[in-house]
Formats: structure tokens, C-alpha cells, sequence
């Protein structure tokens, strides 16, 4: 069970830092394609649809096609490296933290640390930290995926010097705000839908069952990935708005591109000129995105974290179930 359980406790912090980074690495390939369209409908100015001429992507096949066409299979794979940085360093920084944050509220108050509530505040702090520590590489990730042909950044150590130079060190914080806006109710309810789904599926799949507990583990997280996401996506719309403020001209080939002054300015934008809809652009492919990037996250944790248990202790060959 993630997080913090004074019964079945055999994963120490630092065991959940490498089962986070690990879980994190294998589900970034899996689904960096879904990301690269995502963040590629969420910077569209024009509405995505076919009765626009002026849209370059009107929907997800069409999309998948063009970026095959002009740019190669590779292009579902741009950014993948600092991408890999953010997903091994997000989930090191975040399982380590939430476990570390169960442990103390057990520890230190009366509230029981396997309650689906104090999942939801230890897992929002808990995403809140590792996103301050991962920002500049999410900011990376998404000006590589952004960019089409010809590229701007040809690798990584350009990238970092260029936006140094031209833009300052608070480039790789743009749209930080919107992100630990969105991300503290994003990540505390996916944990806390995790939880809840955990305690229910006690009823349909039976304890003992080991390959039930695993697809429990992916359907659990699928799940409360997709109702997180779906409650939270217009702050990740508005995010991925700024954190490409200044590379305005690696977006002319991909339509209209717009200059926000800050948080509240690029939302007031998006509505005056895009409507509500504006805000829930690239919802398809990010549902599908959180569908299979969050169940494969928590799958992958449980079981690492399930293969740490054992080396450490052969007598016990898994986690105990909370």
C-alpha cells in the first residue's frame, strides 16, 4: 500500500525515493507520445477543429499523422531527456516525501496515516516539494516539445545556455505558480482517490490473489488519475501557456502565438479570445495520458517497493496489503 503503514512497514525513505525514480523512468517512455500531443493542442491558439483552416491540429489522428509526416516518429519522443530528468526526479522527490510525510503524521499526531484525507494534504505537499525542485526541467521539457522543424534547441546544454543568456534564471521558473496551484489538488486527490479505490477493490479482488493486486494497482491508479486530471487541467493549460512565454518565435509555425503578462493575464486571454474551451484544449490526449502514466506510476511503485521487501527480507515475498 503507498504510503506510510505501522503494520506492514518494510520501505524506508530512501527505498522510496528509488522506487519513485525508477517507476518514473519506465512510465516516461511509455507515454511521452500522449505528452508531446498534449502539450502541443494546449499551446494552440486556434480551436481544435477541422472546420478551422487556420488550426494545424484538428484532433488526435490527424495530429498523430502530420507530426509523422513533417517531423518523424522521433518528434513523439522531443524532450525526452529532460523529460526523463523530471520524471526520475518528480518521483523520487514525491514518494519519498509522502512516505516521510505519512510516517510523521502517525508519529507526531493522532490521525491515522492510512486515512484518505491525510493521503490527500501529504500527497499535494509532497507533489508541491518535488515540483519546486523539478521546475526548470519541466520548463525544459516543454520548450523541447514545443519546438517543431527547424529546431531552435539541437540538445540539451543549448537549450540551458541560450535561456540563460537571453532570458535569465527565472526562465526555468516560468509558470510556477500555476503549477503548485494546480499541482497540490491534482496530486493530493490522486493519492486520495488511489486510497479510496485501494480500500474498495478489498471487496471485489481477494487479498491473497497476487496477479488481482497488480491490475487492482493499475485500474486503482488509472482511475484517480483521470478524475485528478479532469478537475485540475485548466491550471496545466495555463502552465504550459507561460512556461513558453519568449519563445515566441519557435511557435510561428504552428499558428498564432500570444505574450502573457502573468497568471491572471494569460486566463483573461485565453477566455476573451478562446472561451472556455481555451482552458480544456488537449483534454483527450491528457486523459489518456493520466489514465496510463498514473496507473503505471503507482503499478510500478508497488512493485518495486514489492522487490525491495523481498531482498530485504525473504520471508516476506510482498508487501502487505493495507
Amino acid at each position: 500500500m503507498v504510503g506510510y503503514d505501522p503494520e506492514a512497514k518494510c520501505v524506508s525513505a530512501a527505498e522510496a525515493a528509488a522506487a519513485g525514480s525508477a517507476s518514473g523512468l519506465v512510465t516516461r517512455v511509455l507515454v511521452s507520445p500522449l505528452d508531446v500531443l498534449k502539450i502541443r493542442f494546449q499551446l494552440q491558439i486556434e480551436q481544435l477543429s477541422s472546420r478551422n483552416p487556420a488550426a494545424k491540429y484538428h484532433g488526435i489522428v490527424q495530429a498523430v499523422q502530420r507530426i509523422l509526416q513533417e517531423e518523424g516518429l522521433a518528434a513523439f519522443w522531443k524532450g525526452h531527456v529532460p523529460a526523463q530528468f523530471l520524471s526520475v526526479g518528480f518521483g523520487a522527490v514525491q514518494f519519498m516525501a509522502f512516505e516521510s510525510l505519512t510516517e510523521l503524521v502517525h508519529n507526531v499526531t493522532s490521525f491515522d496515516a492510512r486515512h484518505s484525507f491525510v493521503h490527500l494534504v501529504c500527497g499535494g505537499l509532497a507533489a508541491c516539494t518535488a515540483t519546486v525542485a523539478v521546475q526548470p526541467v519541466d520548463t525544459l521539457r516543454t520548450r523541447f516539445a514545443a519546438q517543431g522543424e527547424p529546431k531552435i534547441y539541437p540538445n540539451l546544454r543549448h537549450a540551458v545556455v541560450t535561456m540563460y543568456h537571453t532570458e535569465g534564471p527565472q526562465t526555468f521558473y516560468r509558470g510556477l505558480t500555476p503549477t503548485l496551484v494546480a499541482i497540490f489538488p491534482y496530486a493530493g486527490l490522486q493519492f486520495f482517490f488511489y486510497n479510496i479505490l485501494q480500500q474498495f477493490s478489498k471487496w471485489v479482488i481477494p487479498a491473497e490473489a497476487k496477479h488481482g493486486a497488480s491490475i487492482k494497482d493499475l485500474l486503482c491508479g488509472s482511475c484517480a488519475g483521470v478524475v485528478s486530471k479532469s478537475l485540475t487541467y485548466p491550471l496545466d493549460v495555463v502552465k504550459k501557456r507561460l512556461q513558453v512565454g519568449g519563445f515566441e518565435h519557435a511557435r510561428a509555425a504552428f499558428g498564432q502565438v500570444r505574450t502573457y503578462g502573468g497568471f491572471l493575464d494569460c486566463m483573461r486571454q485565453i477566455m476573451r479570445e478562446e472561451g472556455p474551451g481555451g482552458f480544456f484544449k488537449g483534454l483527450s490526449p491528457s486523459l489518456l495520458k493520466a489514465a496510463f502514466s498514473s496507473g503505471l506510476i503507482f503499478f510500478w511503485y508497488e512493485l518495486f517497493c514489492g522487490l525491495l521487501c523481498t531482498l530485504k527480507s525473504p520471508e516476506s515475498t510482498k508487501r502487505k496489503e493495507g
